[in-house]
C-alpha cells in the first residue's frame, strides 16, 4: 500500500474530510454499504480496533470519549485528536509496533499503512450511506490500488475485504478501488436487496 513519508500530515488530511462527514450526518441510524452496518457502526470500527491495536503492540493507551451510541460525533472527536496528538509527537518516530499478523513496523507507519488508510475507504462508506459528498482523492486511490492489487489474495483472507466487486474497464481510480475492496460503487441505501 501506499505509505506516506509523513504520516502526521497524511492523517489529519484524511480523518479532516471523514470528520466532515461525521459533523454532516443527519440520520446515524442510516444503513450503510458495509453490510449489517448503519452509518454509526462506521464510526465505532474506527474507534474501536485501534486502541487495542496500540495498547498491545506498542503500550499506547489512547483515551476514552464518550459512547459512540450516545454522542457519535464527540467520540470521533476524541478519538482522532488523539491519533493525531500521537502521530504529531516527536518520540512517535522511535516507537515500533509489533504485532503477530503484521510483524514488527515504526508506530507512526503501521498507523498510516492500516488505520489512516481504514478512515480514508471508511468515508466513503458513511458518506455514501448519509447522502454527503463521496468523492475520495483520485491520486490516492490509484496508489492505494495499485499497493494493494499484488496483495489480492492475502487481503482477501484475512476477512477484511468481501469479494471483488467487477467494475467497467472505464471506471476511475475510485470505483476501482471501491470494486476491489468489495463496494459497490453503485450502491444506494433505497437500492439495497
Amino acid at each position: 500500500m501506499a505509505i506516506s513519508d509523513r504520516p502526521a500530515e497524511r492523517h489529519r488530511r484524511v480523518a479532516g474530510q471523514f470528520t466532515e462527514r461525521v459533523e454532516g450526518v443527519t440520520d446515524w441510524a442510516a444503513p450503510s454499504p458495509v453490510d449489517d452496518w448503519i452509518a454509526r457502526d462506521v464510526v465505532r470500527h474506527l474507534i474501536e480496533w485501534l486502541p487495542s491495536l496500540l495498547s498491545a503492540g506498542a503500550g499506547v493507551t489512547l483515551p476514552d470519549g464518550p459512547p459512540v451510541d450516545s454522542d457519535p460525533v464527540g467520540a470521533w472527536k476524541i478519538h482522532t485528536e488523539a491519533v493525531q496528538a500521537l502521530l504529531d509527537d516527536p518520540a512517535t518516530a522511535d516507537r515500533v509496533l509489533v504485532n503477530p499478523h503484521i510483524g514488527e513496523l515504526p508506530l507512526d507507519r503501521a498507523i498510516d499503512q492500516f488505520y489512516t488508510t481504514d478512515v480514508f475507504l471508511h468515508t466513503w462508506d458513511l458518506a455514501r450511506a448519509t447522502g454527503q459528498d463521496d468523492r475520495l482523492d483520485p491520486e490516492h486511490c490509484a496508489d492505494l490500488l495499485a499497493g494493494m492489487e499484488p496483495l489480492d489474495e492475502i487481503l482477501r483472507s484475512s476477512g477484511q475485504y468481501g469479494p471483488r466487486v467487477e467494475v467497467p474497464d472505464t471506471a476511475d481510480a475510485q470505483d476501482r478501488l471501491l470494486g476491489f475492496i468489495g463496494r459497490d460503487p453503485n450502491w444506494a441505501a433505497g437500492a439495497r436487496t
